[in-house]
């Protein structure tokens, strides 16, 4: 039994707070050129959390994850999966848009390791406060951030995996990945693959 003396364990910050500290973050160069900070959003006790890789250019624009065309798509493919994204916390492994200018276009440019791993303490801290049961790894950089350096998305997509502390963990494709699709046939095919992943959620 622990002493009657013992202080409690201090609570984890809240997502506001957290947002707000993340404001100022500078703990690697992206900061510089993005218009603002991403941060995750959705209720502070979801059950589900769903990891994407780093904001793009309307995310960015808008200081929220997930919107523009892949968020549609994300939106659509819940609701055929059973699941409500009004009850699900979203947010990235980096919060920071990544870009290489052409001409006037600002186009997506992957984070590589160092900015990953500076912008780890935000992802710990919302995984802290949220706790949630389930934990979807939407594209690569996500489950890697979450199984490790060795995991392997194509390969190991839509299974289960415990993970510490108690809660469960899957990897999926990143919608802007089924948006690159050229050929309908496949990415019909790769989007009814996408739902029943999802459609794991209700298990």
């Amino acid at each position: 039994m622990p002493r009657a003396s013992a202080k409690a364990a201090p609570a984890p910050p809240s997502i506001a707070r957290l947002r707000a500290a993340a404001r100022t973050c500078k703990a690697c160069p992206l900061w510089q050129p993005a218009t603002q900070t991403v941060f995750g959003e959705g209720p502070e006790n979801a059950r589900i959390m769903l990891i994407g890789e780093s904001p793009g250019n309307q995310e960015d624009l808008a200081g929220h994850p997930f919107v523009g065309p892949a968020s549609e798509l994300l939106d659509r493919a819940l609701a055929e999966a059973g699941v409500d994204r009004a009850q699900v916390y979203v947010t990235n492994v980096v919060k920071h848009f990544k870009y290489q200018l052409r001409g006037k276009r600002r186009l997506h440019a992957r984070a590589n390791a160092a900015e990953q791993a500076a912008c780890r303490f935000w992802l710990d801290a919302e995984l802290l406060r949220v706790q949630p049961a389930r934990i979807v790894c939407l594209g690569a950089m996500a489950a890697q951030a979450i199984f490790g350096r060795s995991f392997r998305l194509l390969k190991q997509r839509g299974t289960w995996r415990d993970l510490p502390g108690g809660a469960r963990g899957l990897a999926t494709v990143h919608p802007s990945y089924l948006l690159r699709l050229r050929d309908a046939a496949e990415r019909a095919e790769a989007y009814a693959a996408f739902v029943r992943d999802l459609r794991q959620l209700q298990e």
